[in-house]
C-alpha cells in the first residue's frame, strides 16, 4: 500500500469532492437549509458600505476561501501525516464533506438569517443569554491567540523566505488599486485581477533576486542589535499589527480586504494548478508509511489526528469567518452554497495536495544541510520523531521542498518555485490576521452589547490589536513570542469551537423542525474527540507542572461543559416536541 501513486490518490479525492458538492451539498441546500434566492440578505438590508456590502459571488468566494485557508490546511496535514498517509488522507477526504463543509455552510446561513451576527452572539436567540457570553468569551480567547501567533508566524516566514517580502507587501497597494477600479470606477473585476496577479508574479521573480532580509540589515551593527533574528521578527510583528491588523481591519471591506483576498484566491488557484500539474507530470510514488500509529514521541493518533489536521478537515475558526465577515457581504442566499460549502471542499483539495507534497514530493529530494535524501529515506529523515517534525520550519519546509520538487518536474526553476510557494504561504497568513482582527472587533462589540455597553468601531479595533500585541510581547525574555505559551491550547480550542458551532446549528435546525442528523452526528463526534484531547492535555500539563496551561484548560473545559449542558436542555425540549420530518 506504501507504493500508491500520488496521481491516483489526487484523482480519487478531488473527484470525490466534486461529486459531493453536486450531490450532498445541493441536497443540504435544498432540503435542509432551504435556500431562498428571494430572501433579503443583511448585506442589502443593513448596507453601510463598510462592513455590510453586497458582493459578487466570485469575489466573496475569494475572500472567504483565502480567509479560511491560511496556514491550517498546510501545517495540519504536514504534521498529521506522521501517523501515516492513509489516516491523514481518509480524514482529509471525509472530514470536509461530512463535517467541515456543513459546519461552514450552516454558520454562514444562520448568520445571514440573523442580521449577519456572529455565531456566538446569535446563540442568545437560539439558546439563551448565558450561552452567548460563554461562547463569545471562548471566541475572544481563540482569536486573541490567532492574531498574536499569526503575526509571529509571518515574522518567522519572512526570516525563512526573504524573497517573499517584496511581493507580499506590494500586494497591499495592488489591492487598493484593484478595489478603487472595481468599486469607485464601477469596472469589471476579471481582467484587472489578471493584471494584478501578473504584477504579483513579476514581483515574486523580483523578490528572488532582491530579497529583503532584516537579519542582514541588523547584522551590520548600525542598530546595536545582538540577536538579529529576534530583532527582525519583532520588527515584522510590529509592522503586521499596524498594517495587517489595525489599518486593514478598519478600512471598508471593499477597499482592501475584498480585493486583496480576490488576488490571493487567484494566486492560490494558480499555485494549486501548478502543484496539480506537478502531480500529473512527476506523479511521484508515495514514500510515507501507510499507517504508523506509534511514531517516536507523538501523542496517540486517537484523538489527536482530529485536532492536529484541523483546517484540512474542519476548523472552528471557519465559523467565525462565515458568521463574521462573509455573512455581511453575501448578496444572495443561494450564493452561500458555493461560498460556504464549496470553499471547504476546495480547502480539502489543498490539504490533499499538501499530503502528496510531504508524502511523495519530498521523496524526489530533501536537502538538509547540504545532504540530499531521496525516496523513503527522505521521509524517515524528516519525520524521524514528533519533535523533529513539529516545529514550524519543519512543517513548512517539507511542504515547500516537496512542492518545489514537483514544480521543477516541468521546468520551473527551483528558486522561483520555492519563492512562489513561500509567497503563497505568507499571503494567506496575512489574510488570516486581517480577517481575525476584523472578526475580533465584531466580537468585542457584541460582548459590549451583551453587557449593555456601546463600544465604537475604532475602540473595538484598538482593543483587538492592543490585547494581541500584549500577548505577543508578554514574555520579556522572548519578545514577540509570548503567545507561544498558549499555543499548545490552540488546536483543542479551535476544534472545541467547531463542535460547539455544530451544536448551535443543530439547535437552529431543531427549532425549524428539520432533520438534525446531518449536524448532530458530526457535533457529537467533534465534541467527544475534542473533550478527550482536552482531558489528555490536562493530564500532561499537570504532570509537567505547567500551571498556566493547566488552569486555562480547566477553565475552558468548565465553560464547555456548562455550554453543552445549557444547549442540551434546549435541544431536549425541542426534539421532544417534534419528529424528524422536514417542515418549513
Amino acid at each position: 500500500m506504501d507504493s500508491v501513486n500520488s496521481l491516483l490518490l489526487a484523482a480519487v479525492m478531488i473527484g470525490g469532492y466534486i461529486l459531493a458538492y453536486h450531490t450532498y451539498g445541493k441536497y443540504l441546500a435544498g432540503k435542509i437549509f432551504k435556500l431562498d434566492g428571494n430572501a433579503v440578505c443583511p448585506s442589502k438590508s443593513l448596507q453601510d458600505n463598510h462592513d455590510y456590502v453586497p458582493t459578487r459571488k466570485h469575489i466573496l468566494f475569494g475572500h472567504h476561501y483565502t480567509s479560511i485557508a491560511g496556514l491550517g490546511p498546510i501545517v495540519g496535514p504536514a504534521i498529521g501525516i506522521i501517523w501515516g498517509w492513509v489516516p491523514a488522507a481518509v480524514w482529509v477526504f471525509l472530514g470536509p464533506i461530512f463535517l467541515g463543509a456543513i459546519h461552514d455552510f450552516g454558520a454562514l446561513i444562520i448568520s445571514m438569517r440573523h442580521e449577519g451576527r456572529s455565531i456566538g452572539d446569535l446563540s442568545a436567540n437560539l439558546v439563551n443569554k448565558r450561552v452567548r457570553i460563554l461562547f463569545l468569551l471562548i471566541i475572544f480567547f481563540l482569536l486573541l491567540i490567532v492574531i498574536a501567533i499569526f503575526a509571529l508566524i509571518i515574522g518567522i516566514l519572512f526570516n525563512m523566505y526573504p524573497a517573499a517580502v517584496i511581493p507580499v507587501w506590494l500586494e497591499i497597494p495592488i489591492a487598493l488599486c484593484l478595489g478603487w477600479w472595481i468599486y469607485k470606477k464601477g469596472k469589471g473585476a476579471f481582467w484587472p485581477s489578471v493584471v494584478a496577479v501578473a504584477i504579483m508574479y513579476a514581483a515574486v521573480v523580483l523578490g528572488v533576486y532582491v530579497p529583503v532580509d532584516l537579519k542582514v540589515i541588523f547584522s551590520d551593527g548600525l542598530f546595536g542589535v545582538e540577536n538579529t533574528a529576534q530583532a527582525a521578527i519583532v520588527t515584522w510583528i510590529v509592522l503586521v499589527l499596524i498594517f495587517n491588523s489595525w489599518l486593514a481591519s478598519t478600512l471598508p471591506v471593499q477597499t482592501l480586504l475584498q480585493p486583496r483576498d480576490y488576488i490571493n484566491s487567484h494566486q492560490l488557484i494558480i499555485a494549486m494548478v501548478m502543484l496539480a500539474l506537478g502531480v500529473i507530470v512527476a506523479h511521484p510514488v508515495i514514500v510515507a508509511p501507510a499507517i504508523d500509529c506509534s511514531p517516536d514521541g507523538a501523542p496517540p493518533i486517537w484523538p489527536f489526528l482530529f485536532v492536529v489536521v484541523a483546517c484540512g478537515a474542519i476548523s472552528g475558526f471557519h465559523s467565525l469567518v462565515s458568521s463574521g465577515t462573509s455573512s455581511k457581504q453575501c448578496n444572495n442566499e443561494k450564493d452561500s452554497l458555493f461560498i460556504g460549502f464549496g470553499s471547504m471542499l476546495w480547502e480539502g483539495a489543498l490539504a490533499t495536495l499538501v499530503i502528496i507534497a510531504v508524502a511523495a514530493g519530498i521523496g524526489m529530494g530533501l536537502n538538509d544541510g547540504g545532504v540530499v535524501y531521496t525516496g523513503t529515506e527522505a521521509f524517515t529523515h524528516h519525520y524521524s520523531s514528533w519533535q523533529a517534525a513539529s516545529g514550524l520550519g519543519a512543517k513548512l519546509g517539507a511542504f515547500v521542498q516537496g512542492s518545489a520538487n514537483m514544480m521543477c518536474s516541468y521546468g520551473v526553476p527551483y528558486k522561483i518555485a520555492m519563492a512562489i510557494i513561500a509567497v503563497f504561504i505568507v499571503s494567506f497568513a496575512g489574510t488570516t490576521v486581517d480577517s481575525a482582527t476584523r472578526i475580533q472587533r465584531y466580537v468585542i462589540g457584541e460582548l459590549g452589547k451583551a453587557c449593555k455597553v456601546n463600544i465604537p468601531r475604532q475602540v473595538a479595533t484598538i482593543i483587538a490589536v492592543v490585547t494581541a500585541a500584549g500577548l505577543a510581547f508578554s514574555d520579556p525574555a522572548n519578545p514577540g513570542k509570548g503567545a507561544l505559551k498558549l499555543w499548545p491550547l490552540f488546536g483543542t480550542l479551535n476544534q472545541l469551537l467547531a463542535g460547539l458551532t455544530l451544536l448551535v446549528i443543530t439547535i437552529y435546525l431543531a427549532r425549524r423542525h428539520v432533520k438534525i442528523i446531518f449536524t448532530a452526528l458530526p457535533m457529537i463526534f467533534m465534541i467527544f474527540m475534542t473533550g478527550w484531547a482536552i482531558v489528555l492535555n490536562i493530564i500532561k500539563f499537570h504532570q509537567a507542572k505547567n500551571w498556566l496551561l493547566l488552569v486555562i484548560a480547566v477553565i475552558v473545559s468548565a465553560l464547555e461543559v456548562w455550554m453543552i449542558f445549557e444547549c442540551a436542555l434546549v435541544l431536549g425540549r425541542k426534539t421532544a416536541k417534534v419528529n424528524t420530518t422536514i417542515k418549513s
